[in-house]
């Protein structure tokens, strides 16, 4: 009778043999996908910040070709007075009225020297001009070839991370009956603490319960660098958004050394939280879930970060 039931209920001995997952192996595939992704956004995060700065540089080559332009038509400019005096004097009537100008040898060869000189800096500084100018029109196209190189990357790597989101929403609805967790706002007590770190930690509880998005510093959603880099901009610190770009920005403490508004970096420099004191801190986890106050050791840390 308990076999016949079994039957009935899993459709065949075959279906009993291919059961869905449980809801904790579920859970652990989800976990480890999300952990995978957000390390594809972290990546994604660190060619933003090489695009922009790509951006930055392409804008300053841009705005001194215009002064290196007219220099380049100034030094022309002198270069066309030259070779018009050769053409109407030529070396020979030139020497004439330097030694029919002058009233001794050692005059005339001074004369002559110091044109020399002069004709000689003008001819060197269009060469120098020139080769600026050129040099310059160079690294700003080889700037803006890898700026369009390093967009068509990024929007790959969006659409590989739109496209991962999309099966890791199927994977928590089929675990949990929601793609998405829900969050709530923090009501509870902030703790006070003083300085800059103490504005870092406040924001940080302020922003429990929204959700993670990737590429995200707020105000509405984050992912774990962004939110770290909105916390400590508030307190007037400028963090660049990823994980190991921060790491590399703060200062390095050890476990015991931490205090309130210090950074607590994971996997690889791959996920960061904030330091909120007794023993806990505060991350955008991973998509699909709210920004939560969680132990340290939600994972092994891998270091310790200080901002200065």
């Amino acid at each position: 009778m308990i076999a016949v039931l079994a039957i009935a209920i899993t459709g065949s001995t075959a279906t009993a043999a291919h059961a869905e997952p449980s809801t904790s192996e579920l859970t652990k595939k989800i976990d480890k996908a999300s952990d995978q992704l957000e390390d594809v956004v972290e990546s994604y995060n660190k060619m933003n910040l090489s695009l922009k700065q790509t951006k930055a540089e392409e804008t300053k080559l841009a705005a001194s070709l215009g002064p290196a332009k007219a220099a380049l038509e100034a030094a022309g400019a002198q270069m066309d007075t030259i070779a018009q005096s050769a053409y109407m004097t030529g070396n020979i009537g030139t020497m004439n009225v330097v030694l029919e100008g002058a009233d001794n040898l050692m005059d005339r060869m001074s004369f002559l020297e110091q044109i020399s000189r002069s004709r000689g800096r003008d001819i060197a500084e269009y060469r120098a001009t020139t080769e600026n100018y050129t040099e310059r029109q160079a690294a700003l196209k080889a700037t803006q070839d890898k700026q369009e190189a390093e967009a068509k990357e990024l929007a790959g790597r969006k659409k590989k991370i739109e496209g991962d989101l999309k099966e890791l929403y199927a994977m928590r609805t089929a675990a949990y009956g929601s793609a998405t967790e829900k969050g709530t706002k923090y009501t509870g007590t902030i703790p006070d603490i003083a300085g800059s770190a103490g504005k870092a930690v406040t924001f940080a509880y302020n922003a429990l319960g929204k959700m993670y998005e990737y590429g995200a510093d707020g105000p509405g959603t984050y992912d774990c660098s962004g939110l770290t880099s909105a916390a400590w901009k508030a307190a007037g610190k400028s963090l660049p958004h990823n994980a190991a770009a921060q790491y590399s920005a703060t200062t390095r403490i050890s476990r015991s050394e931490l205090e309130p508004g210090d950074l607590v970096f994971y996997r690889g420099n791959q996920h960061v939280g904030i330091f909120v004191g007794g023993g806990q801190i505060i991350d955008a986890s991973r998509a699909g879930q709210p920004v939560k106050k969680r132990t340290i050791d939600i994972m092994t840390p891998n270091g310790y970060g200080r901002v200065n």
